[in-house]
């Protein structure tokens, strides 16, 4: 076992609050939200009931065009939307954003608009490379849009991150602040951070341990509890539906609540047996992904999978649906009826 290195951290970042932010530097700007999905939605929505004046960018022949209009927004076509608007936010797709930028975005950016990004995917990457008379920025909300939206219309928000790329007007962080406020970013807390780290650290938490290392734990412990002969029912509750519990109290208090809540027994074992499966050839391999990310050789894979026709995609997505967890799940979650209901409310933005 590798010896522990203990690192004090020091929080340096200013965290920025409603009375950091104002509306005056978006009021009299038409903005146009470039995406109607989850952080879309939310994100116009949000602004629009902030008192901004908002449009929705989608094609044409979008499934989303009624639904946003039935939510009392107006809509435009992606080029009318650019051409109209002084701040152009785009929520698409990161593998559909270099494309939609050549074809529909980038003729519009006049000197002083403000281009704007939910993650600083392609801009770190380079894939999209705006004018330099123009302002790029970033907000980005810390969880998925369906909460961006609940938690505004509770009257509380989620934590955002902002970034400046480039500051042609001299007042793009004060507009990145006037966005998350206008979300109810800055009801929970605004840190402002850099294009590169934003993109760096999102990336390397989705694949080692958001949705890539968790989902191949839970699939490795359901499979080597159901190979042991217990019912996949009993996996499936272990290895799957208890982990939001867990979870829940890593976010509402960190490793300690969830030690502190658990049993005695729950938290030796964890303790004492969790670093054999995280093991330090694990945390290897993490830093050879944190290197992927770095040197951009994971941006170029993920362009090139998409140029391909995103075959290599589709066959993993094919193989995990597929996967016996994701057959029993199926069926123990259609008896939890308030999940239905909770699914259901979230499509729509509620």
């Amino acid at each position: 076992m590798s010896e522990l290195i203990h690192t004090v951290v020091n929080v340096t970042q200013k965290v920025y609050y409603d009375q950091d932010a104002s509306f005056d530097y978006l009021l009299n700007k038409k903005i146009a939200v470039l995406g109607f999905g989850s952080q879309g939605h939310a994100h116009s929505l949000n602004l629009h009931e902030s008192g901004f004046n908002v449009c929705v960018g989608l094609r044409k022949e979008s499934a989303s065009w009624q639904k946003a209009e039935k939510a009392g927004l107006e809509v435009k076509q992606i080029s009318e939307a650019c051409r109209w608007a002084d701040v152009i936010m785009v929520l698409l797709p990161d593998q559909h954003q270099k494309k939609v930028y050549e074809e529909s975005i980038q003729q519009h950016l006049t000197a002083g608009k403000t281009l704007a990004f939910g993650h600083g995917f392609n801009i770190h990457y380079k894939w999209i490379v705006p004018p330099k008379d123009v302002n790029v920025m970033m907000i980005a909300p810390k969880s998925p849009g369906h909460l961006v939206r609940r938690t505004f219309l509770e009257g509380k928000g989620v934590p955002c991150l902002i970034a400046v790329h480039q500051d042609f007007t001299g007042n793009t962080k004060e507009l990145a602040l006037a966005w998350a406020k206008g979300i109810g970013g800055t009801r929970a807390g605004v840190i402002e951070t850099s294009f590169k780290d934003e993109t760096e650290t999102d990336l390397f938490g989705e694949q080692a341990v958001l949705c890539g290392g968790s989902a191949q734990l839970i699939k490795a412990g359901f499979e080597v509890l159901t190979e042991a002969g217990y019912p996949p029912e009993l996996a499936y509750f272990e290895c799957m539906h208890e982990l939001k519990l867990i979870v829940d109290l890593y976010y509402e208090g960190g490793l300690s609540r969830m030690n502190y809540s658990v049993s005695d027994t729950a938290e030796y074992g964890g303790m004492t047996r969790g670093s054999r499966v995280i093991t330090e050839q694990t945390k290897n391999e993490m830093k050879k992904i944190l290197k992927e990310v770095q040197d951009g050789s994971f941006a170029k894979e993920w362009y090139d999978e998409n140029f391909s026709g995103a075959k290599k995609m589709k066959q993993l997505r094919e193989e995990n649906s597929q996967h016996p967890i994701e057959q029993v799940g199926a069926k123990l979650r259609s008896m939890m009826s308030w999940l239905l209901r909770k699914n259901e409310k979230e499509e729509v933005g509620v």
